[in-house]
């Protein structure tokens, strides 16, 4: 067996080059960018108003001029208006631009208007209130988004404003998830006594679903033969394949013997972990296996910590730094292993988040999963983990 961080050692020195595609903006979200994106003129590109009122010269409200003739009318999307007389005012409209001449705007709610006049109610403005002025978000050439980061909705709002019709982004790999065993039968199917209805491809997949990924699912029996000629078509035709199931010391875990078989390198098999101890991973020159343990927990476990890390750095994200929670109660683990605890997020009144262990009844009890929010990383080397302990925090939430 090897260790945890040797088993990450050898995944982020395996990452796959998936490429770049151009995307319209309208399925650009969630995408990875991958490039800078950079203003192509002031933003906001003329000083605006940003309170609907009248726009007047300061120094005449200086002097004390409270009462101003409406000269014209402002509206946005309207080319810039001009003030001919500084002891008159315009009315102006949010996102217009600021008259010639006037520099100062006073809202509705600090008015009255009456007569084609606009009395200002209140003794104090500021000169220059409620303009938001060119060039003082970004100057023109400047860096609004940098590439290596997920998109949302905010990099969407960016890329509209300069002009970005499409974006370069990275290629969503080609994902398959393969489940095996003679035992498993279709969620719509009755069991008989000896089979249990697939679960691990779904929640594989829905994990990978509900952050922008598509895959396809696959079932194969144990037999050598349906295993052998399959896995050699999907090694074919995918980038990824994520196997459930099959990896372990059984008789009928024939998985590592096929790989070997298909001439997929091997790279581990085996990582000193509770749960997921016989989790295997290897490539070939263009496709990457993930074979996770079938108990789900541990399948759960090993997508969460390992295959959505792989995934996250092959896309050429940027690294952002380990989320790490103090333990709300201390617990107890005596062997030699990194222990991957389930734990359920708490948000403490005074403020901050601990970890509270999860009972379950082991590497097979997926229903506890629905209590738990991640699995808190728990170190080799001791036995006994105390309260107030902080340890790294692998989340399936968002």
């Amino acid at each position: 067996m090897i260790t945890v961080e040797q088993a990450t050692d050898i995944i982020l020195n395996n990452l796959g080059n998936l490429g770049i595609e151009q995307v319209p903006i309208s399925a650009a979200i969630g995408r990875v960018l991958q490039e800078d994106l950079h203003t192509d003129r002031d933003l906001p590109p003329f000083d605006r108003v940003t309170m609907d009122g009248i726009a007047i010269q300061y120094t005449a409200f200086e002097k004390g001029q409270r009462q101003f003739k409406i000269e014209s009318v402002g509206a946005a999307g309207a080319p810039q208006t001009t003030l001919k007389n500084p002891e008159n005012c315009i009315e102006i409209m949010t996102g217009a631009m600021v008259p010639i001449g006037a520099d100062t705007v006073i809202r509705y709610e600090d008015l009255e208007i009456e007569n084609g006049v606009a009395s200002i109610q209140i003794e104090e403005i500021k000169h220059r209130q409620n303009i938001h002025f060119q060039g003082i978000d970004r100057k023109k050439g400047s860096l609004a988004a940098s590439a290596g980061i997920k998109i949302s909705p905010a990099e969407i709002g960016v890329a509209a404003s300069i002009g970005k019709a499409h974006l370069l982004v990275s290629k969503s790999p080609k994902i398959q998830i393969i489940s095996t065993g003679d035992e498993l039968i279709e969620v719509d199917q009755t069991p008989l006594p000896h089979q249990i209805r697939t679960s691990n491809v779904y929640t594989i997949q829905t994990t990978l679903q509900s952050r922008g990924y598509t895959t396809d699912r696959l079932h194969l029996l144990d037999n050598k033969e349906q295993l052998r000629d399959k896995l050699s078509r999907s090694i074919q035709d995918y980038d990824v394949l994520i196997l459930s199931g099959g990896v372990s010391k059984g008789k009928f875990d024939f998985i590592p013997e096929i790989l070997e078989e298909l001439r997929v390198e091997k790279l581990f098999h085996r990582v000193r972990q509770r749960p997921g101890k016989p989790f295997w991973f290897g490539r070939t020159t263009d496709t990457f296996v993930f074979a996770l343990p079938g108990n789900p927990v541990s399948s759960f476990m090993c997508l969460n910590r390992y295959f959505r890390l792989w995934l996250r750095h092959s896309l050429g994200l940027k690294a952002e730094p380990m989320m790490r929670i103090p333990l709300a109660a201390a617990l107890d683990f005596k062997p030699d292993l990194t222990y991957f605890k389930q734990v359920k997020l708490q948000y403490l009144p005074e403020g901050g988040i601990s970890a509270l262990p999860i009972a379950d009844n082991g590497s097979g009890d997926f229903p506890s999963l629905v209590h738990a929010d991640g699995f808190i990383e728990l170190e080799r080397g001791k036995d006994r983990y105390e309260a107030g302990e902080v340890y790294d925090f692998w989340s399936w939430k968002d």
